[in-house]
Parts: structure tokens; C-alpha cells; sequence
């Protein structure tokens, strides 16, 4: 009996600190959303002339924070709206201190798969444009969770693009993926290679993506749709980072399974596949700097174009494999970091890089941060100096 109680009580101490902590986090989320005067919030209810107010979907998370600093920084108007499942409010606090101006950004806490919360955040605020990330996006627990993907991909993205029309927003970015080609046959990828994606998150991106293009020949919105491949790196001068849940490590990046095997949190680096039609056996990869990737968000905003639907692949053009990655990493650390060879993960391709001539020609974008290492060097000393992520290190 007295082992039995042991366990009740056990269990009654884990749920009284659960509790506290699900309290306190809702306190957090309460404060941040609390405006300081009537003014400051009738600025993100109005439009505004000169000044272009943007929703950033999943603006907490790793690319949506980046886009939104951008945005800040070229003084467009910003409301975050994300339901922290995957985003970190660190990330939203670095944002509202650097620009703590009235108007300027704002954050929602709200879910996109809630119709009726989106539908009232369109309504009370004067939206000119919407850059739409949100979506979890690791293709390995896409195959173990495929309902979820197209919950939260294809059926949120429908949630969104019926708030728009509904209130009148004509401009759409949307954050698509280079996964919605599967593994073609050809390289590089140009926007004319067929899609056929192999795995849930491709084929919910692709999903998402025909019903924006569908609804788009009804309406006179403006659509850009940007495949985007391997995102590395982080802010150059070091305000923002990645910085995924604990929990997702396994599906995560390989830089930061890179960057926790060189601080020792994890034994090594398990590199999964060495069997695969390329150079050295491993995958092969575009990896394009997060700092560039935003900056084509940028520019495809500023080239919409009602009645136009833009597709553009955003990488560098040049496919690097597993192991020089792993290699570059190893030097941008400074570690030996161990590596585990295992085998194929499922869903995965054996090589996907771009062909970025059609962005270059039509939106004089182009790569600027190619250097593996650098890159890789600059996310590397965000993380030495965030040991805990967005929480004190």
C-alpha cells in the first residue's frame, strides 16, 4: 500500500506542475498579446498609406522569425500569428524589443485550424499581404504522422486563403518546398520539373499549393509560391536562431543534429543512407542560407502582381552532399564530431538541387551566402551562446 500511495502522490506532484507550468506559459502568451493603448492597436486595424501591413503565419519559428526581422528592419508593419507548437516566444520577445515602436509588430497566439479565431484576426486588423509559413515540415514524421501533415498543411493553408477572401487581402506569399518534386529523374530542378512528391509533407505542400493556384484564376490576388530548399544558418548579427522543441531533435535539421553532436548532446551524428546513387554515396542537398531565403520573400513581395502567379525554386543551384556537410561543420565547430552510418531514412531522395535562373532573371534575386562553412559558422555561435535556446543560457 505504502508503494501504491508512493505512486499516487507521485502522480497528483507531476500533474500540480504541469498545471503551474501550462498557467504560467498562458500569463506569458496573456502579456505579450496585451496592447498599451487604444492607438497602438487601431494602427494594425487600419490601412495605412505608405506603410504595408504584413500577417507572418509561424512568424515564432525558425524562418518566419527571420522574415519577420526582415520585414521590421524595411520598416513594414508586422503581426505574428502562431501557435508556438513548433515557434519559440523567445524569438517573438527578441523582435518586440528591437522594434517596440507602436504599430510596428504585434503577436497573436492563435491556432490556423481554428477558422473562427483566423477569421476574427482578419477582421480586426487591415492585413495588405500575407506571407503563410506555418506548417510543421520534417519529412520523416510526416510518414509516421501523415493525418497530421494535411491537417496542418493543406487544410490550414484553406483556412487562410478563405479569411483572405473573406476580407478583401489580395497578396499571398506562400512557403512552399522543393519536396513537392518527389526525386526527379533530372537535375537541376527548374519550376517545369513534374511534381511528384513521395512523402505526406511533399505531397500536403503540393496540395496546398493547387488550391492556391485553383482559387487564384477566380480572383484578382496576387500569388507568389517559393520552393524553397535546405535552410541553413541564422542572423547574421546574432539576434535570432533555431532553436526546435527538445522533442524534435530526431527529425530536426542536419545542423542541428551537427550542432548538438558538437556540444556533446547527443553521443555523435547518425547519417542515414550511404547507399544512394550520388558521389559519396550520401544525399546531396541545395542548402541556401536562411538570410538569402528571406530575402527572396522580400523581393517576391515587392514583384506581386494581381491577377499573376509567380513559382519560383529559391536555392543556390550547387548540391552538396551529407558528408561534406558534415565535414563543414566539423570545421565551422571546431569538433570532431563522430559519425554514425545507418540506414535510409523513409521518404527521403537521393539528390535535389535547384536551377534558381527563372528568380534571378524575374526578381534579380541570387545567393549571396554560399560559403558552407560561414554559414554554418554563424549558426554554430548563436547556439554556443544559447545553450537553452530562446531560455536563459
Amino acid at each position: 500500500m505504502d508503494y501504491l500511495d508512493s505512486r499516487r502522490k507521485s502522480r497528483c506532484a507531476g500533474k500540480i506542475i504541469a498545471a503551474a507550468l501550462c498557467i504560467t506559459v498562458c500569463i506569458i502568451i496573456l502579456k505579450q498579446n496585451q496592447s498599451p493603448t487604444y492607438s497602438s492597436l487601431s494602427l494594425f486595424s487600419q490601412h495605412e498609406l505608405d506603410v504595408t501591413h504584413v500577417l507572418v503565419t509561424g512568424g515564432a519559428g525558425y524562418i518566419g522569425s527571420h522574415a519577420a526581422l526582415r520585414l521590421l528592419k524595411d520598416s513594414y508593419r508586422v503581426t505574428i500569428v502562431d501557435n508556438l507548437s513548433r515557434g519559440n516566444l523567445g524569438a517573438v520577445k527578441v523582435l518586440q524589443d528591437l522594434f517596440p515602436e507602436p504599430g510596428r509588430l504585434q503577436f497573436i497566439y492563435a491556432d490556423l485550424g481554428d477558422a473562427k479565431a483566423v477569421n476574427k484576426i482578419f477582421a480586426e486588423n487591415a492585413f495588405d499581404a500575407v506571407m503563410h509559413f506555418a506548417a510543421v515540415a520534417y519529412v520523416g514524421e510526416s510518414t509516421m504522422e501523415p493525418l497530421r501533415y494535411y491537417h496542418n498543411i493543406t487544410s490550414n493553408t484553406l483556412v487562410v486563403l478563405e479569411a483572405m477572401a473573406a476580407h478583401k487581402v489580395k497578396t499571398l506569399i506562400y512557403s512552399s518546398t522543393c519536396a513537392t518534386y518527389g526525386e526527379p529523374v533530372k537535375m537541376p530542378i527548374t519550376e517545369q520539373t513534374p511534381q511528384l512528391p513521395i512523402n505526406p509533407y511533399g505531397k500536403a505542400k503540393k496540395m496546398a499549393e493547387d488550391i492556391i493556384i485553383d482559387f487564384s484564376k477566380t480572383t484578382d490576388m496576387a500569388v507568389m509560391i517559393l520552393r524553397y530548399f535546405n535552410v541553413i544558418g541564422s542572423d547574421p548579427e546574432g539576434r535570432l536562431g533555431e532553436a526546435p522543441q527538445p522533442e524534435l531533435r530526431e527529425h530536426g535539421r542536419i545542423s542541428g543534429a551537427c550542432f548538438d553532436a558538437a556540444r556533446g548532446i547527443i553521443p555523435g551524428l547518425k547519417v542515414k543512407g550511404i547507399d544512394y546513387k550520388t558521389a559519396d554515396g550520401t544525399c546531396v542537398r541545395d542548402y541556401i542560407d536562411v538570410t538569402d531565403l528571406v530575402d527572396a520573400h522580400v523581393k517576391a513581395l515587392a514583384h506581386a502582381k494581381p491577377r499573376k502567379v509567380g513559382i519560383y525554386n529559391v536555392g543556390t543551384g550547387k548540391g552538396r552532399s551529407v558528408k561534406e556537410f558534415v565535414e563543414a561543420c566539423k570545421k565551422a565547430t571546431g569538433v570532431d564530431i563522430k559519425v554514425e552510418y545507418l540506414n535510409r531514412r523513409p521518404g527521403d531522395y537521393a539528390e535535389v538541387f535547384s536551377d534558381p535562373s527563372k528568380i534571378e532573371q524575374e526578381l534579380n534575386w541570387k545567393a549571396q551566402h554560399t560559403d558552407l562553412k560561414k554559414s554554418l559558422q554563424i549558426a554554430w555561435k548563436w547556439q554556443k551562446s544559447h545553450l537553452n535556446g530562446y531560455s536563459h543560457s
